[in-house]
């Protein structure tokens, strides 16, 4: 290749390199998440505490439970499905049990425990017994700690 046809070669690729470069810096600060897989679910929380002690206290009766902080509050939950059928059974179930359950959705993009989620949904579904719905709760639970909580951390 001659010189002469060189120079606007290595020009071109030159300006292509900064209008790049320029176009990529003003993107690449205002990217937002678009899409995840995921779904809402219901929590069925049993109370919001000021302290980890006065939540351990309130809680004492339940047998499985996990807890969430936000702004210094605990929250604390007994529950979690995807379907309302299953929310209103489950509403009843410790209603019961006496507590006062309140519904939060929260949006949750773990696939391993969407999966299991949906099988625990079909047993919850079929049964009336208190005593596997307490099981199949505590094992709801216990999966989203380890999958979704200790994933996190």
């Amino acid at each position: 290749m001659k010189l002469k046809n060189m120079f606007p070669v290595v020009l071109c690729i030159l300006i292509g390199f900064f209008m790049g470069n320029f176009m990529f810096k003003q993107y690449s600060q205002k990217v937002d998440t678009v899409s995840l897989t995921g779904e809402n679910l219901y929590f069925l929380q049993a109370g919001v505490f000021s302290s980890e002690s006065s939540m351990k206290e309130a809680m004492s009766k339940s047998s499985y439970y996990i807890y969430r902080k936000e702004n210094n509050m605990y929250y604390s939950y007994v529950g979690i499905v995807k379907n309302e059928k299953n929310l209103e059974k489950l509403k009843d179930y410790f209603k019961q049990e006496g507590y006062d359950i309140y519904v939060r959705e929260m949006f949750v993009s773990n696939i391993s425990f969407l999966t299991i989620l949906d099988q625990y949904e079909t047993l919850l579904q079929e049964t009336t017994d208190n005593k596997i719905i307490k099981s199949i709760e505590n094992q709801v639970l216990g999966k989203y700690e380890e999958l979704v909580i200790d994933d996190k951390n």
